[in-house]
């Protein structure tokens, strides 16, 4: 499992959590959250993501 943390304000998303909230699944991986998703945070798209490792 990975996680990606938003480039404009930090934002962490992990794969293992999931995020219930947003209707996201624990598990999900990146690559199936639909590119039309946004930041619950600042509400960049996927594309101001950049993997990192914790």
């Amino acid at each position: 499992m990975k996680t990606w943390m938003c480039l404009v304000c930090g934002f962490m998303y992990d794969e293992e959590a999931g995020l219930p909230e947003e209707g996201i699944a624990p598990g999900t991986p990146w690559e199936e959250i639909p590119n039309n998703w946004h930041c619950p945070e600042c509400g960049v798209t996927k594309a101001d993501f950049d993997m990192v490792e914790i």
